[in-house]
């Protein structure tokens, strides 16, 4: 099995977003388009010679030929043993816990998350450092430079591995394990939670719908919901991954998870309902005819988790994106912990974690996780809210929001999303609220007085590493947001998001239609940001 070095040029490109390097899956299959980013990983680091390495992604397709490509280069660049999910498979945050658990330098994730699959569609890669977290950006960017400069990578010629059989094969200097994707992460959930009290639910006649969207963590939930906890045969849906997620788009909103929803609506729907994404990172939660926002939920969820083995003696602090709604920074405040505001990406919650600062993380984008790992954790996220059900039996998903409501007030909270549109329409966009900023202190929109407008900047409390342009927030006297940023997710064009934000502690105000609380601010947003002039798009593509 000779080590071959080929010779090759860069592309332009390939600086990782805010999850990794992802594009359309005709742009991977380039020649050496692949090669050229896992060298250039390789070359960013130091120390891994000899060590251990975790590959795994969401089974979508081009998952396994690329998990074969990264095995052969791993081998040829000194790794001593590489970690592969069977079948190629791991989801985002069973392979954080791989990781961790087995003291790995790291690991490449292969998804594109919540974004469709399929020959034409998205594909995606990323590497986890060795708290099994997102690469910081300081490696981030070296590998960026590195791709800027590559010239040759290094690749073992073998033939490929058998992903389907579990245990351990030779390549090169190297041994490669084939492990179940399932079992270190099931074990991992039974140590966090009561699965006697779980399992007492079900049998109780509590009902669940889980929504796999024919994404990786149909066998996760299938293992830890129906077969360790009781729930009924069906519990799990859409649950066997496919290649292009059956044809749907695996994001766990309002829009996507339309069959979930529809399900949740109905008089005699199930008391709980969850989905998550492609790679098993995000969440949804809803109860009967009830949605939960992310940002609530992570709220609600601080404010329980003493409910939980894990969390019974208390939580040190939660953290939250910028965008995320305030309602945990309320909650933190009344059980007198940490609260931490950081930019969009869930890179940015390691140190906190790390550190011992935080215990629970959230992002508006669906995104909830606890320090049990270092990513978001969609299944997690639903055990913990049936470990709430099970804790305050008798509640509905809908009671307990409300509940935490009249305790906490609640959060008008929304996001509109203008996908696909032109790359420079959206930078031109933002450059020119960027350039209005310093007039708008002091004017009133929407009825309401601007106290400051700002571009969002981060200072790690860490280790003092800094994130400028996180996103144009525009803050109002009585608590109001406006915030604009441009995602960083997709393969296509530019997504601008737009998050609107009221606080409302009057619990008589609290059956207000989300888009009629917000509706002058959404109109004021629209307006101010000139979207339909500087995009040509009326109207946002997904309203959550």
């Amino acid at each position: 099995m000779p080590v071959v070095t080929v010779a090759t040029t860069p592309f332009e490109g390939q600086r990782p977003g805010t999850s990794g390097l992802r594009k359309k899956v005709p742009v991977f299959q380039q020649a050496h388009y692949l090669e050229n980013f896992v060298q250039s990983v390789f070359n960013a680091l130091d120390g891994y010679r000899g060590t251990a390495l975790v590959v795994g992604g969401d089974g979508r397709y081009l998952n396994r030929q690329a998990a074969q490509v990264i095995l052969k280069m791993a081998a040829a660049n000194g790794f001593g043993r590489i970690l592969v999910g069977r079948g190629a498979i791991l989801s985002t945050p069973a392979a954080s816990c791989v990781i961790r658990k087995y003291g790995a330098f790291g690991g490449f994730v292969l998804s594109a998350s919540h974004n469709p699959g399929g020959p034409h569609e998205d594909f995606g890669i990323k590497y986890n450092a060795t708290n099994g977290g997102p690469a910081p950006e300081k490696i981030t960017e070296a590998v960026f430079a590195q791709s800027r400069e590559i010239r040759e990578f290094r690749i073992l010629e073998a033939e490929d591995i058998d992903l389907d059989r579990l245990g351990e094969t030779r390549l090169g200097d190297a041994v490669v394990e084939v492990i179940d994707p399932v079992a270190d992460y099931a074990e991992l959930m039974e140590r966090l939670f009561d699965f006697d009290a779980l399992a007492g639910l079900f049998r109780s006649g509590f009902r669940m719908r889980y929504d796999a969207m024919h994404a990786v963590t149909g066998p996760y939930a299938a293992e830890i919901l129906e077969r360790r906890l009781g729930a009924p045969a069906g519990t799990v849906i859409n649950g066997v991954p496919k290649e292009d997620f059956g044809g749907g788009h695996p994001d766990p909103n309002l829009v996507h998870a339309h069959d979930l929803v529809a399900h949740m609506a109905r008089p005699d729907g199930a008391d709980l309902g969850a989905a998550s994404d492609g790679d098993g990172d995000r969440n949804m939660i809803v109860g009967r005819n009830f949605f939960v926002t992310p940002s609530d939920s992570l709220a609600v969820l601080a404010a329980n988790a003493r409910l939980v083995p894990a969390y019974r003696d208390g939580i040190t602090g939660v953290a939250r994106s910028m965008p995320t709604s305030g309602a945990a920074d309320r909650v933190a405040e009344a059980l007198g912990i940490a609260c931490y505001e950081t930019p969009t990406g869930w890179k940015f919650f390691g140190n906190l974690l790390d550190a011992g600062r935080v215990t629970f993380c959230g992002e508006e984008s669906f995104g909830t996780g606890s320090d049990h790992v270092r990513e978001k954790d969609g299944l997690w996220a639903a055990l913990m809210w049936l470990s709430i059900l099970a804790g305050r039996r008798g509640s509905s998903v809908e009671e307990i929001v409300r509940d935490h409501w009249r305790r906490f007030g609640r959060n008008y909270y929304s996001r509109h999303d203008y996908e696909a549109i032109a790359a420079d329409a959206a930078e031109g966009l933002m450059a020119n609220l960027r350039a209005h900023l310093g007039s708008l202190a002091g004017a009133t929109l929407a009825g309401r007085k601007v106290k400051t407008a700002d571009d969002f900047a981060y200072t790690d409390p860490i280790d003092g590493s800094t994130a400028a342009k996180q996103g144009v927030r525009v803050l109002f006297e009585d608590g109001s947001r406006i915030i604009y940023r441009l995602s960083g997710t997709g393969t296509e064009g530019a997504t601008l998001r737009v998050y609107l934000e009221r606080f409302e502690p009057n619990p008589a105000r609290h059956d207000i239609p989300t888009q009629e609380a917000l509706a002058d601010l959404i109109s004021a947003s629209r307006d101010l940001a000139e979207i339909e002039k500087r995009t040509g798009m009326a109207a946002p593509t997904v309203i959550t």
